[in-house]
């Protein structure tokens, strides 16, 4: 019975045991199933914004392929109209902001394709090879002229065309040129005067993906600071410096604003509103890369165990919500006074963190946070001089430090290097 009474505790302790690990192996299952589960949503979350950001673009599309068909095939009796629906999408499919670019390559292309289709095969004939050279010769002759890359590919398509369907179709030149011309023509009329896109609304919803990873990855920057955490700090940094898609999309928003602007007579009345995007463009990209130099700074100051003052981390986080009014009162329409009064909120904190104390590394910190200031200044619409002057009267200068320069805020200078020994 001894024995027996021994044994149970033991066999008692065994179970327990297991239930234990096979809590925490339930703990681990519930949180990779959550983390899928949120994976999932923000995937389609993704997908959903990419379908919301290209519906007018679809819309677009299939309205100019529509109305290209029927131009051809009742108004220019041609039988099979193929090309003038392609040459429509081909249009309205190139960058925003390039499209009345790419009907005039799309035109040009085809003419270098049909020409040097039909002379070569009066002279060689068809077949296999004599395509090969066809297209060969198209892209050479086009390179040569300093062409696009777009003519390029629309002279050897065409080329390719010529080629191979004129044994069986006659007079396929005329048409071809015909159609390009048709369906380009009508892919601008679609986007300038039957469909024009708000170019606000194209801005706003471009913008939004790169403005709100600037402001999240400088909240997630203040929190490192606070807590002192590298890693943390260290992620914010990776996550920046992977802002082409976002900085892409932004610019090429823009462009195709200005595009719309110049084309379209329905929004010529939004032009002033969308020159303070434009302008902006170029600030934000500097912010950008000012926060990069931040962060960056930020974990070279917790690696070192620097002094990390109080409001420190509250100017990185005034930096993040004044990017987040900067884009709400731009997509509201409103003149950003809100940002501009974070911004410089940003600066006095940062003023009150240097008097308290900084090393090297903190006060490289502080720089950038002007220096991003600065950038975010003239984003909303001032101009360089005038935000230089505001961002030295919040942190407390009393007169501009040498060197500082139209666009770069000069570091404050850094404490001195403690004595050896």
């Amino acid at each position: 019975m001894a024995v027996a009474r021994d044994r149970r505790p033991s066999l008692m302790r065994r179970v327990g045991l297991r239930d234990a690990s096979t809590d925490v192996d339930s703990a681990r299952i519930a949180a990779a199933l959550e983390q899928l589960r949120h994976r999932g949503r923000a995937t389609l979350h993704d997908r959903l914004h990419r379908v919301r950001m290209s519906f007018g673009l679809a819309v677009q599309a299939g309205v100019a392929a529509a109305l290209a068909w029927f131009a051809a095939y009742e108004l220019l009796n041609n039988p099979q109209p193929v090309f003038a629906p392609i040459s429509a999408v081909g249009t309205l499919a190139a960058s925003v902001g390039q499209r009345l670019r790419r009907t005039v390559e799309l035109i040009i292309g085809v003419a270098v394709g049909v020409f040097l289709g039909d002379v070569l095969i009066y002279l060689l004939g068809t077949g296999g090879w004599q395509l090969g050279l066809v297209v060969t010769s198209a892209i050479v002759l086009t390179i040569f002229f300093g062409g696009s890359v777009a003519i390029v590919i629309q002279a050897a398509a065409t080329a390719v065309l010529i080629v191979t369907l004129s044994p069986s179709t006659q007079d396929l030149e005329i048409p071809r040129f015909v159609d390009a011309f048709v369906g380009g023509g009508i892919a601008l009329l679609v986007t300038a005067i039957l469909l024009p896109l708000n170019p606000l609304r194209v801005i706003n919803r471009a913008a939004r993906p790169a403005l709100d990873l600037l402001a999240n990855q400088l909240d997630n920057c203040a929190a490192a600071l606070r807590e002192r955490d590298r890693d943390s700090a260290q992620r914010a940094l990776e996550r920046l410096r992977e802002n082409k898609e976002e900085l892409a999309a932004f610019t090429e928003a823009i462009e195709g604003a200005k595009e719309t602007i110049t084309i379209s007579p329905a929004r010529w009345h939004r032009r002033d509103e969308l020159t303070h995007y434009a302008e902006a463009a170029d600030p934000v990209d500097r912010a950008m890369r000012n926060s990069g130099t931040l962060i960056r700074r930020a974990v070279t100051l917790i690696e070192d165990e620097e002094a990390i003052p109080e409001p420190m981390p509250d100017a990185v986080a005034h930096l993040a919500e004044s990017v987040r009014l900067l884009r709400h009162e731009f997509a509201a329409g409103e003149e950003p006074r809100r940002a501009r009064e974070r911004s410089l909120r940003a600066v006095s904190e940062a003023g009150r963190a240097y008097a308290q104390g900084v090393g090297f590394s903190g006060s490289v910190v502080i720089a950038q946070v002007r220096t991003t200031a600065s950038d975010l200044m003239v984003a909303s619409g001032i101009s360089q001089e005038d935000a230089n002057r505001l961002v030295r009267q919040s942190f407390g200068d009393q007169e501009k430090p040498a060197g500082e320069s139209a666009g770069q805020s000069v570091a404050p200078k850094p404490p001195a290097a403690p004595p050896v020994g």
